[in-house]
């Protein structure tokens, strides 16, 4: 009933912010399906967009090489993602000037997944930055960037417990975090707690919550088994028997998200941050059903067209 409800209210967009996170291509078919999906939700005015960087720089100059597309090319602010993973701080240090030699200013700094994997050791490198809040420092000391970092309302895998995990989102900001973005999440009453605790912390910056669309049920599970994410029963028989029925799966995928965020909304929250997957049709069936569109100027003119 809270869907319906809002759902009727047409201005419930008016003051909602959103991004949008993207990953590299590897191949030129995935960067063109990329920048289909970047011109795609372009006239929905994100706050930003973000574009994932691989372990050790595995994928450094495709996402340099996507970062400056989306500055030349377009009116929206992109956001490089940085990690610690297999490089000193000297190399990190120098992707920092380089993409802030091409015009970035946002920063998305994450420790980042051991090289090995999900559910590995994470062995941190000789020389360079040890963890995301170390990282957040130095590029504060490079210059005054708008830096967001990591947060999970279910905490990290590697955390023992939940007041380890909070000091270290304390320790991002103390050394200069404008924001968190949290992983993602199907549980909202998770991440209200999560964000109670971080206040009780006098953790003030936003917290915002990262919505995934479920592109493709069976790889999300698999996923959130790695990284100790709860799938709630209720979800996972919204999409029993959709294996091979495409086409549902998204109109099911396009329900979930748009109840959640609703639900999200009537608590008060007003940011938001989509991972695509690099693909714009859910992201953008969220959005409309949100509210958040495309301003058509001249309305009556193209009606009457």
């Amino acid at each position: 009933m809270r869907f319906n409800g809002l759902s009727r209210r047409s201005d419930i967009g008016q003051n909602l912010k959103v991004s949008f996170e993207f990953f590299p291509p590897k191949s030129e078919e995935m960067e063109q399906r990329l920048w289909d999906t970047v011109t795609r939700l372009a006239p929905l005015k994100p706050e930003f967009v973000s574009v994932t960087y691989g372990a050790g720089g595995s994928t450094r100059e495709r996402t340099i090489r996507t970062v400056a597309r989306i500055l030349q090319e377009t009116d929206i602010e992109a956001a490089a993602h940085l990690t610690c993973v297999d490089a000193t701080k000297e190399e990190v240090d120098a992707v920092i000037r380089e993409f802030a030699s091409l015009g970035v200013k946002r920063f998305v700094a994450l420790r980042g997944d051991p090289a090995a994997g999900i559910g590995e050791q994470y062995i941190p490198t000789i020389g360079g930055y040890l963890n995301g809040a170390e990282l957040v420092g130095g590029l504060k000391a490079i210059d005054d960037f708008d830096i967001s970092v990591s947060a999970y309302p279910e905490k990290h895998p590697e955390s023992p417990d939940f007041a380890t995990d909070i000091d270290m989102l304390k320790r991002k900001v103390d050394n200069g975090a404008t924001r968190a973005i949290t992983q993602f999440f199907f549980d909202n009453d998770l991440y209200e707690r999560y964000v109670e605790r971080a206040r009780r912390a006098g953790i003030y910056i936003p917290i915002v919550p990262g919505i995934l669309p479920v592109h493709n049920f069976k790889q999300v599970s698999s996923f959130c088994a790695r990284s100790g994410t709860h799938v709630p029963a209720w979800m996972a028989e919204r999409f029993d028997g959709l294996d091979k029925d495409p086409a549902t799966h998204q109109l099911v995928a396009a329900a979930i998200a748009a109840e959640q965020v609703m639900d999200l909304i009537e608590r008060g929250i007003q940011d938001y941050h989509i991972y695509t997957m690099n693909r714009a049709e859910l992201p953008y069936a969220l959005c409309h059903m949100i509210g958040v569109r495309p301003k058509v100027e001249n309305a009556e003119a193209i009606e009457v067209a």
